[in-house]
């Protein structure tokens, strides 16, 4: 009840109200507009691959938010992987068969970090496209909410936001590279990496090793954590290849750069690209070249391909083609990624690789 002398007119009332919920409206659409998108009200998540959700003409995203998130998801999902491999209860299955004709494997450590990671990206950016290994289950749908917290050491790296449109943003996501290794307890070779591109482009890379708790991120005109070696020997390289395809690799290598070549045999694509580059973990392998010569899923080499591209370093298809980030999730061409060496000429160097991977 009005004290006494001090009439409310309806009509002020009404005003006051539709201000208010004019306030609530603006604080929380963003927040509310993540859980929708996850809940069926902005597209479900589904198959593998969620669409953008709908949004605004002219939304756009900050890819210094997007690093920090990206680099969250992987420390969260790799706590998964590492939480499952320490139990010793791997749940592990076959999803048929690879184009060589070697078990596609998955474990719970590949779903559970998946989801982790799908989850805290899709709720933090829900207008953007995001692409993972693994299929999303609508059944085990959460919000993982981000604090907002960009951590120091991007901040000092990259000190202004850099804003794109939401829609050219297409996220890679793998929950688990090196699934065979990791049910060898070959624990070195696993990562999570997240990747993304703009326009098809890859402009930011996120590659944790969730065994020795190491993570490397990168963005491309922006900054980085880690940073290519001093030397490369590019006439005897040390090349660093497939563990399951390194005979078709090594045969032409040696026939390229002499027999005094090393071939280093190495699971997981994030593994051997860190063995690019310098990295303060005494489990990684160092090499000079990496070369692939058979199909290649884009979430294996997304994550890579920009923080070599961010440190000045090239990743190409073995005809030098620049790999593109949208359509198709792999690339037939197989690959040829080097650091401060001349790329092209190595291109022309392996001219009989592409057609080995045929």
């Amino acid at each position: 009840m009005a004290p006494m002398g001090i009439r409310l007119s309806p009509l002020g009332v009404a005003v006051f109200c539709l201000l208010g919920l004019g306030v609530l409206y603006h604080l929380y659409s963003g927040f509310l507009a993540g859980r929708f998108s996850l809940f069926g009200l902005g597209g479900e998540p589904g198959g593998g691959a969620a669409g953008p959700a709908a949004s605004a003409d002219g939304a756009t995203v900050d890819l210094r938010e997007m690093l920090a998130v990206s680099v969250l998801a992987a420390v969260r999902g790799g706590e998964e992987v590492r939480r499952v491999r320490e139990s010793n209860v791997l749940h592990e299955k076959s999803k048929g068969k690879t184009r060589e004709g070697a078990d596609d494997k998955m474990t719970s450590g590949d779903v559970l970090s998946n989801r982790k990671m799908f989850y805290l990206l899709k709720t933090a950016f829900p207008s953007v496209q995001i692409n993972t290994e693994e299929h999303v289950d609508t059944a085990d749908q959460e919000v993982i909410l981000w604090d907002r917290k960009i951590p120091e050491d991007i901040l000092k790296e990259i000190a202004t936001p850099q804003e794109v449109p939401a829609e050219s943003v297409t996220v890679w996501i793998d929950p688990l590279d090196a699934t065979q290794e990791y049910t060898e307890d070959l624990r070195k070779y696993v990562t999570t990496m997240v990747c993304v591109a703009v326009n098809g482009k890859p402009v930011l890379g996120v590659i944790h090793k969730p065994f020795s708790e190491y993570t490397a991120w990168a963005m491309v005109d922006g900054g980085s954590n880690v940073k290519a070696r001093t030397s490369y020997n590019e006439k005897t390289p040390r090349i660093v290849v497939s563990r399951s395809h390194s005979g078709m690799v090594k045969q032409v290598a040696l026939q390229t750069f002499g027999n005094q070549t090393t071939i280093i045999p190495a699971g997981g694509a994030g593994y051997k690209v860190l063995a690019l580059l310098d990295v303060p973990d005494k489990s990684q392998e160092k090499a000079d070249l990496y070369i692939h010569v058979t199909y290649i899923k884009k979430w294996d080499i997304c994550a890579g391909n920009a923080i070599l591209k961010a440190l000045g370093g090239h990743m190409t298809t073995l005809s030098g083609e620049e790999i593109s980030y949208t359509g198709s999730d792999g690339i037939e061409g197989g690959l040829l990624a080097s650091i401060r060496m001349n790329h092209q000429a190595l291109v022309r160097k392996l001219p009989d690789l592409e057609k080995t991977g045929h």
